[in-house]
């Protein structure tokens, strides 16, 4: 569906005017912490001007085109019919919606909104050529008329990433745009981190401290040439990095990755899994109950794992994947498992049962 007229100011290292916009794995790791004293002068240079402050340069406000986005996500749902929004409805057991009355509701919406303009730039104007390093550098700024700015770190090269994995501009715009609330579900994690899926539970959202952001966008080109090289690679499909500053308050930053537990209405158990066993049990939720939790070390204990003629070649992409994170210097990170119940023709001899096995920090 055609959106309506859209400007967008675009601010920091690059300015560039956009006129009317036209209407349009496996198992994974996600880098996160360690230091930062491997990077490369490059990836230094390029972090910091990514995270610099704004430039004084010209800002000019969005139109409202994501109501356009909205009414294309309805009339797609409506066109589902009842029995596939029903069936959507009951795989969410566990996970909360975001609705009007949630804390994190506005901020949400935001979010939402923000994406689906920034995503229609990528639509607009798709990267062309061979990869530069302006576009693992360049930070777009639009400003939007509800009172916020939404930032895209290194938009050109995840852009060029969502690409290569397959993934459509219009499908990533849809399930993150304002066609319906985001998700929450309850975190086991230490950290104060927001996490969120997107309606269709496609794609996973998680609040970062800049710290981490500054190290990950250092080392994002090394990532992308590591899934170029290695591209069965157990590491997370990171998708996109954004700020979202409401007024002239703090920013906030946060990532998108495709979620690990897509689909998710089969699974059983999930497991995050470190290798070690301090603060490494959680209390399982009661029998019955539809909170979804994510369990431990300790929970695992005495389970096993029998991946057969998978075992070779898994082994092998983790020594790579690892040896890769070493080089970066990131220690934390964790492997995530799901137990997926197999259906009566897809059991295999000796098991009832299939390991979908991911990677991701805490």
């Amino acid at each position: 569906m055609p959106a309506p007229p859209a400007r967008i100011g675009c601010s920091r290292d690059r300015h560039r005017a956009i006129g009317r916009s036209r209407g349009r794995g496996g198992a994974w790791l996600l880098l996160r912490g360690g230091g930062a004293a491997g990077d490369t002068a490059r990836g230094r240079e390029a972090a910091t001007r990514a995270m610099a402050a704004p430039s004084p340069g010209p800002r000019e406000v969005l139109a409202s085109s994501p109501e356009a986005g909205s009414r294309a996500a309805a009339a797609g749902s409506s066109r589902r019919g009842l029995l596939w929004r029903l069936r959507e409805k009951q795989s969410r057991l566990g996970l909360f919606e975001i609705d009007p009355g949630h804390e994190l509701h506005q901020m949400t919406c935001m979010m939402q909104a923000g994406l689906w303009a920034a995503t229609q730039v990528s639509m607009d104007h798709p990267p062309t050529g061979p990869p530069t390093e302006e576009d693992f550098s360049q930070v777009l700024t639009q400003v939007h008329e509800q009172g916020f700015e939404l930032g895209t770190l290194a938009g050109p090269a995840f852009a060029r990433l969502r690409r290569s994995l397959g993934l459509a501009d219009e499908d990533y715009q849809a399930a993150l745009g304002p066609g319906g609330p985001y998700l929450q579900f309850l975190s086991t994690s230490k950290s104060k981190a927001s996490f969120f899926l997107s309606h269709d539970q496609r794609f996973f959202l998680k609040t970062q401290r800049r710290r981490e952001v500054q190290v990950l966008l250092a080392h994002l080109s090394r990532y992308v040439q590591h899934l170029q090289r290695h591209p069965h690679s157990l590491l997370a499909r990171l998708l996109g990095v954004h700020s979202l500053r409401v007024a002239q308050g703090k920013k906030k930053y946060f990532i998108i990755m495709q979620s690990v537990f897509f689909p998710a209405g089969r699974i059983s158990e999930r497991y995050d899994i470190k290798g070690c066993e301090v603060s490494r049990w959680v209390d399982p939720a009661p029998e019955g109950s539809p909170i979804v939790l994510v369990l431990k070390d300790l929970n695992f204990e005495g389970k096993t794992i029998n991946l057969g003629p998978q075992r070779s070649w898994f082994l092998r992409q983790m020594e790579l994947d690892t040896a890769f994170l070493r080089e970066l210097n990131v220690l934390d990170y964790s492997l995530l498992m799901a137990f997926q119940r197999l259906h009566e023709d897809e059991k295999g001899l000796g098991s009832s049962l299939i390991f979908r096995t991911v990677s991701s920090a805490p």
